[in-house]
């Protein structure tokens, strides 16, 4: 039973280390990604909106 909690101390500890590794965006650049991110789900959503219009056209014309 002590190793077991004595891995999982270990774990978060490292985890711990390893997180003040990471190199964090500034305000601006999250706001970047966070656009980028908005602007491509948009532009998918849209797309595949329209491929949908385009097939269930297509599926009722056949039919």
């Amino acid at each position: 039973m002590k190793g077991k909690f004595k891995s999982f101390f270990s774990f978060f500890s490292e985890s711990w280390a390893e997180l003040k590794k990471v190199r964090w965006p500034n305000r601006k650049e999250l706001t970047n990604y966070t656009l980028i991110v908005i602007g491509t789900v948009t532009f998918v959503t849209i797309y595949f909106w329209v491929l949908d219009i385009g097939i269930s056209a297509v599926i009722e014309a056949i039919i």
